[in-house]
């Protein structure tokens, strides 16, 4: 049974590397299809065509769009993530943003955990009740909001209108937000729409554990509901709850783009959103590489998870 674990355990992640593989191959040619390129965006005006010629050429884009992209893989194994197109080394370019997204994705996936598995189980207590229908419907309506419709209604309501908290991110020398006052709107704006998701998961998890004949002996057994909710339906729900917030790692960091953008947050937003201007595919698909892997892991990190748990259920 364990080697058949770990041979399903090395196939997703072949899969998975080969998946993430394929993404960056698109990014390089998708760049390659863009209007202009990396030397074009980098000429400082008045610079003659000859230099933007050179500029080309250092930059190898005279060469194929695959030939490059080989040459940026194949330092990937040794944590070489290539030179942007203004000459800088994208690891240096990104190794302080980086842990700002981290850090403010880290933060509303804790968020979004408790709030989803505390409201899940408050709505599950009574199944089709008053508070069952409004749990439900408020999760349904959030997870459609994209987050930045949500950013936006939030600077307006807490800063623009209240005055509570402050709608933009100011740094230190460090490049780290100066007050974790500034931390508080980003999270919020990543939270709303992943807590309407992970609700329905939870939700939908704990129901289908409910129909589970162990279940419906506690009840029969006339066991206090909160004890059987605990006790009995919850830890065989965990698996399903553990991949929805696994899944929602992704759409979290992917969501942090849009949302440092909008509060001026620190993170690979602003610095992706200068390549994409730039038309510098090494900074592109370093940001993707560093992403994609954070979320590979932890989606192994999950599986693992969930086979443990689904191990101690039987």
């Amino acid at each position: 049974m364990e080697w058949t674990s770990a041979v399903r355990f090395g196939s997703t992640l072949v899969k998975r590397a080969l998946l993430l593989t394929a993404l960056l191959a698109l990014i390089f040619v998708a760049v390659d299809l863009l209007p202009g390129d990396a030397a074009g965006a980098a000429a400082e005006r008045g610079e003659s065509a000859a230099d933007t010629a050179r500029r080309r050429a250092v930059l190898g884009l005279d060469r194929p769009v695959l030939e490059r992209f080989w040459d940026w893989i194949s330092g990937l194994p040794t944590g070489d993530l290539g030179t942007s197109a203004r000459g800088v080394p994208v690891t240096e370019l990104i190794s302080g943003p980086f842990p700002n997204t981290l850090l403010l994705g880290g933060i509303a996936l804790l968020l979004t955990a408790a709030l989803a598995l505390t409201l899940g189980c408050w709505a599950a207590l009574r199944p089709g009740g008053a508070v069952d229908r409004v749990i439900s419907g408020l999760a349904t309506a959030t997870l459609a909001l994209p987050e930045f419709v949500v950013a936006v209604a939030l600077a307006a309501i807490l800063s623009l209108w209240a005055g509570w908290l402050p709608a933009v991110t100011l740094t230190d020398a460090t490049g780290s937000p100066t007050d974790w006052s500034m931390l508080v709107l980003p999270v919020l704006a990543l939270t709303v729409p992943q807590t309407g998701w992970n609700i329905r998961i939870v939700r939908a998890a704990l129901a289908d554990e409910a129909r589970e004949p162990h279940v419906e002996a506690a009840v029969l057994d006339g066991l206090a509901p909160q004890r059987i909710l605990f006790r009995h339906v919850l830890p065989g729900a965990l698996p399903a709850v553990v991949t929805g917030l696994a899944t929602s790692t992704g759409m979290l960091l992917g969501g942090a783009v849009v949302v440092e953008t909008v509060f001026n947050y620190p993170g690979v937003g602003s610095v992706l959103a200068s390549a994409v201007a730039d038309r510098d595919a090494p900074l592109i698909a370093g940001v993707a590489a560093l992403t994609g892997a954070v979320i590979t892991l932890l989606l192994l990190a999950a599986d693992l998870v969930r086979d443990a748990l689904s191990g101690v259920r039987r």
